[in-house]
């Protein structure tokens, strides 16, 4: 139907509805009609098929109608599941409420807030309340409360007699066609995701966290005999198991309000785990595996925090819409949940505090779900394409350092819907029977979804509570479709337990440390934190077969200097490619290419940029290009992980790629490149490259030296107590003026007024940061930079007056090597657009090391050539005026005598620029490409 079509047939709606509106306003016109009449004719104009008349399998339609189900909350009742969930491709997009045109919907605050709750607990942006006389879309980004009057959070508000006058904005955002163009996309992100939403999975987290707090207090003070590791247990396996039971509760596998029954009278944590032990011979799961847990059963729980716990899982205090949260979403909440841990004190008292790899990695930071697919999509797509479910049964899919479980959820949902699709023709009726393995509804069966998760899915984590998390997540999406009907039926039938178990699939362990660890260490004291792992004993018969098909993951970064002294000469002296200050996800990368098959193996990762070029990672470098693993590099940017600023890529790597393919981060093509040419510029990575940009750089590179070989850099001060050694005032000899990083400009120092009590010897100094004695300051004339700097600019300052400088900076090394070249001269070269350029592109890092400012190419001056010196000395003239303008600026108020002095600076930096080019024997058309 087109668009003019479709506003003809809500025109007729709108004039029929007119006509009798007095009859569909009686309270006996009920909510069954008005969908009938009105709600159902007013979307197949906008293109839904709401009738399935394309004779879809019920998983596949367009839209789907909930069965509802009313379950009673107190004296009320209230429904758990919305009218209509509007699908593309199976995603959900918007739910709908229906309601009978009696009811007010400008008004009513229930209906607004049960709508709202599906839409947040969904983590969907939009929802809609309908009774077709009425029409409000409301902003699910928000958290709903329910003294929400109906306004809140309220984005559209017309009623039938606005529908033909607003029937751009109806078609535009919630026709089929343009919800397929986007079109409702771009609505949302103009109307939603405002400044104060409280998304879901931050929402749960803080609920987890509550529940936590609730738990160690009075188990810790109950429970003196329990160790700090049998308390983490115990909390986690409480929490996971009082979840997955309210969630199958809103699913309708469990009895709804169960575990509110416990909380009347007696025990009431015992009450649960009689609820528990029933779970166990129903569902199989290690989750009620109570041969393997026998602490649980003897712990004391105080009835109040149970009581506390169990009202805050149900409505009205809870605002989770269980039968809609998804996986993913729990899982979001889980991962930063995890970074957690449970402490007990001297006294015997609990703390709460984050777990110091997670302190020194700076957070836990989870995968989004858009990453997450595209590496499914990279890995677990291209190998199992075309494959018969037979053929798919022999791949195993493994992440390493699995956590919550987000990508091997992501692994899972892939496979689901894959051989959904392989036995349903997408949907369509298919050829021949396929017994036992759909449901009528077009779902894969109980049965078919075990065997594909014990069959594919595996995982390791150090973690011994992520390793459990992981386990509920995949369990939960297992049980996804299942009724309480299905599972009594497997029970009846079959005899037949609903989940599997997962002890063989997700383990425990560090996948980086295998057991020779021991040889090495004569105390074992620490063991059970470092807890090595040795993979083929993990999981023997997959190493039978040569290993894992797929590796994919989101590994840890931490630096190896911030890992434990025992850990980081083991991994040096175990991992070939490490050099320097390497990372943990560098490893990962490493310990991939052993997991997986040899030849037809693939692994994907996202993890920093940082590997692509600097010194650290060259080994790995070389390894992966040597190899021909890299197949393709997808640049991500700074912004995939909230909160942090890490610029990362997602890598894909498999076998004998003569090209590698670099993506943009929409996953757009942006250049294929021969694996070759990466490997002949010295096993840089460039995921800027072009052929123009390659004939820059040849330029660059011929006949000119690399910095170090003209002057050296270190790295400043390292005071490791600022507060103690860093002044404003002067109070003896040894305080001495300091500058930080952010006080150097191009050709200007800015002194913000500290000192610094310069004693090397009280200064306790880390790696890499040796104290410099005072005549590495005190000299003539020196060369300081910023050492960080977020536009990845260079910006370089002359000293002549013996000043100190902190390790935020890089300070050249006593006076030019060669003692030709001027300070002044190296300063104009580095300060430069085209060497600027050539860093930025080269190396796109924020922090500004020895080894990148070493490699800088370097035009050095043919002195006895009469025009080079010539343009020698008028760079010298510049860089004097320049010192000369900078200072003054710095001293005059009146803003047109500012804008003035600029100008100057300005066209002496400009000239500079002009000679540079020259130097470089630049053309137009590549200076014309570094200026753009």
């Amino acid at each position: 139907m087109t668009k003019e079509q479709a506003k003809k047939e809500i025109e007729k709606l709108v004039n029929r509805f007119e006509s009798h509106i007095e009859e569909y306003k009686n309270s006996d016109y009920n909510e069954t009609q008005i969908r009938r009449d009105f709600i159902d004719p007013f979307f197949k104009a906008l293109g839904w098929d709401i009738d399935n008349e394309q004779d879809y399998a019920e998983a596949y339609r367009d839209v789907i109608h909930e069965a509802k189900q009313r379950v009673k909350e107190g004296k009320s009742e209230r429904t758990k599941a919305p009218d209509y969930a509007f699908r593309i491709g199976g995603k959900k997009i918007f739910f709908l409420e229906a309601k009978k045109p009696s009811v007010s919907i400008k008004d009513s605050m229930h209906p607004a807030y049960q709508v709202r709750r599906y839409g947040w607990s969904a983590k969907l942006p939009v929802s809609i309340i309908t009774d077709f006389e009425e029409f409000s879309v409301y902003n699910c980004t928000k958290k709903p409360i329910p003294s929400d009057k109906a306004a809140v959070a309220r984005l559209k508000y017309i009623t039938y007699k606005d529908y033909l006058n607003e029937f751009d904005f109806i078609w535009n955002t919630f026709s089929i066609e343009s919800v397929r163009k986007s079109s409702f996309d771009k609505y949302v992100k103009n109307d939603t995701n405002k400044k104060g939403t409280a998304t879901v999975d931050n929402e749960f987290l803080q609920s987890l966290d509550k529940w936590r707090t609730y738990l160690a207090t009075s188990i810790s003070l109950n429970n003196k005999n329990l160790d700090e590791d049998e308390l983490n247990f115990v909390i986690q396996q409480t929490i996971d198991r009082l979840i997955f039971m309210r969630i199958a509760e809103d699913r309708n596998v469990e009895i709804y309000g169960q575990l509110k029954n416990c909380i009347i009278k007696g025990n009431f944590y015992q009450n649960l785990f009689d609820i528990f032990k029933k779970a166990d011979e129903k569902y199989n799961s290690g989750l009620f595996d109570f041969k393997k847990d026998n602490i649980s059963k003897n712990v004391e729980i105080d009835n109040k925090v149970i009581k506390n716990i169990i009202t805050e899982l149900y409505y009205p205090d809870c605002p989770y819409e269980f039968s809609v949260l998804s996986v993913e979403i729990l899982g979001s909440a889980y991962e930063q949940f995890l970074g957690k841990v449970i402490r007990i004190t001297a006294n015997h008292q609990v703390k709460i505090e984050e777990k110091p790899e997670v302190r020194k990695a700076g957070g836990v930071y989870y995968t989004p779900q858009y990453v997450v697919e595209n590496i499914v999509k990279n890995t677990v797509g291209k190998l199992i394409e075309g494959k018969s479910p037979k053929e798919i049964e022999k791949i195993k899919i493994v992440d390493p350092a699995c956590g919550s479980g987000s990508f091997l959820i992501g692994a899972y949902q892939f496979l689901l819907d894959y051989h959904k699709d392989f036995y349903s023709n997408k949907g369509k009726p298919a050829k021949g029977k396929k017994e036992n393995t759909l449901t009528p509804e077009g779902n894969l069966t109980s049965a078919e979804k075990k065997k594909i998760l014990t069959n594919n899915i595996f995982g390791v984590d150090l973690d011994v509570n992520a390793v459990e998390v992981t386990k509920l997540s995949l369990l939960l999406k297992c049980m996804e479709g299942e009724t309480e009907a299905s599972i009594n039926q497997q029970l009846k039938l079959w005899n037949e337990r609903v989940l599997p178990t997962l002890d063989n699939n997700i383990k425990s362990g560090n996948s980086l440390i295998d057991i020779d660890f021991y040889g090495s260490q004569i105390d074992f004291g620490d063991e059970k934190k470092i807890r090595p792992f040795n993979w083929q004993k993990g999981f023997p018969d997959i190493f039978k077969q040569g290993g894992f098909d797929i590796v994919i993951g989101n590994p840890p970064y931490v630096n190896l200097v911030a890992i434990p002294e025992e850990q980081r000469v083991y991994l040096q002296s175990h991992y070939k490619t490490c050099k320097n200050k390497s990372d943990l996800y560098s490893f990962f990368l490493e310990k991939a290419c052993f997991l997986t098959k040899n030849k037809t193996g693939k692994f994907g990762f996202i993890v920093p940029h940082t590997w692509l070029t600097t010194e650290s990672f060259e080994l790995l470098r070389q390894k992966l290009l040597d190899e021909e693993r890299i197949e393709m590099i997808s640049e991500m940017g700074f912004k995939v992980f909230e909160g942090v600023i890490v610029s990362t890529v997602i890598l894909i790597c498999s076998f004998n790629n003569k090209q590698i393919t670099v993506n943009n981060n929409d996953f757009s093509e942006r250049f294929k490149i021969p694996s070759k040419k990466w490997i002949e510029d010295n096993y840089h990575i460039d995921l800027e490259w072009t052929p123009k940009k390659e004939n820059i750089y040849k330029k660059l590179n011929n006949g000119t030296l690399p910095l170090e070989k003209v002057v050296q850099f270190s790295r400043g001060i390292k005071t490791s107590d600022d507060k103690r050694f860093i002044h404003p005032t002067k109070n003896d000899k040894d305080y001495k003026p300091v500058y930080r990083g952010r006080n150097i400009k191009a050709y200007s120092l800015q002194w913000a007024g500290e000192y610094i009590w310069y004693r090397p010897d009280l200064m306790k100094q880390k790696v890499g940061c040796l104290p410099h004695s005072k005549e590495f300051f005190e000299v003539s004339e020196k060369l300081v930079t910023q050492r960080v700097n977020s536009s990845m600019q260079l910006l370089v300052a002359y000293d002549n007056k013996q000043n100190y400088f902190l390790d935020t900076t890089n300070v050249s090394r006593f006076d030019s090597w060669d003692k030709k070249h001027s300070m002044k001269f190296i300063m104009a070269i580095l300060n430069s657009k085209l060497i600027n350029y050539w860093y930025c592109n080269k190396y796109r890092m924020p922090t500004i090391g020895l080894y990148e400012l070493h490699s800088i190419p370097f035009r050095a001056i043919n002195f006895s050539n009469k025009d080079e010196k010539k343009q020698y000395d008028e760079i010298i003239k510049l860089v004097d005026t320049l010192l000369q303008l900078n200072e003054e600026i710095l001293s005059i108020n009146l803003e047109s005598k500012k804008q003035q002095t600029q100008s100057k600076i300005d066209y002496c930096e400009d000239r500079i620029n002009e000679i540079v080019y020259h130097l470089y024997d630049l053309t137009k058309d590549e200076i014309n490409i570094i200026e753009g």
